[in-house]
């Protein structure tokens, strides 16, 4: 379960360097998080964890990860910014 206190510190993770990741991860965070399975939750918390170039080469397409939780997150927090 996120806490208060690990939602906030979710919400400060995404406050990239990049306003990019901003525009779709600070929304995505504060509007359809909640409604993201635990393990869903979890993996985007992981997706944080990355770094901006390897986010912003998912998110424009450029590239895709490797990883399948990772790739299906970016899928979700894309078709949601697509709505």
């Amino acid at each position: 379960m996120f806490t208060p206190k690990r939602l906030a510190r979710l919400r400060w993770a995404c406050r990239r360097g990049m306003l990019e990741l901003d525009v779709l991860l600070l929304p995505f965070v504060n509007e359809a998080f909640e409604d993201l399975t635990y393990p869903q939750q979890e993996t985007f918390e992981r997706l944080l964890t990355c770094d901006d170039p390897d986010l912003y080469a998912w998110f424009m397409g450029h590239q895709k990860t490797d990883d399948p939780e990772l790739a299906e997150m970016v899928d979700i927090i894309i078709r949601r910014v697509k709505v």
